[in-house]
């Protein structure tokens, strides 16, 4: 696969980026003006979709690390939340980070079984 190419370091660093990013974004104050899908939960699901994927391409031998520290970071960043004055933590929300992280691994699971194999 094409993306088996790019060295570790820079699947570490794009898997790093990612969770950052999402932390920055989830704890910006609700009135800058944020990228969304139009719909608060669909942007939990998104994020924590793309971060388990690029966190399986960097580490693709650390699956249940990698998924269970993704689900308590959804619950860090909630709690987090609830202790600025311009966000709100909920539980839908960690919620909708689960959902995120299941469709991901199910795609993830669904692509390496339907995968060609080696010719």
């Amino acid at each position: 696969m094409i993306l088996d190419r790019f060295p570790p370091r820079l699947r570490h660093a794009a898997f790093w980026l990612c969770v950052a990013s999402v932390l920055v974004l989830a704890l910006l104050p609700a009135t800058a003006h944020l990228p969304s899908t139009g719909w608060d939960k669909a942007n939990h699901a998104l994020a924590f979709g793309v971060m388990a994927l690029l966190g399986r391409w960097a580490y693709p031998r650390s699956t249940a690390a990698l998924v269970l520290g993704l689900f308590a970071y959804g619950g860090l960043i909630e709690a987090l939340q609830a202790l600025t004055p311009d966000r709100s933590s909920e539980w839908g929300d960690w919620l909708a980070d689960c959902i995120g992280l299941a469709l991901a691994w199910t795609w993830i699971g669904l692509a390496q079984r339907f995968a060609p194999g080696p010719s």
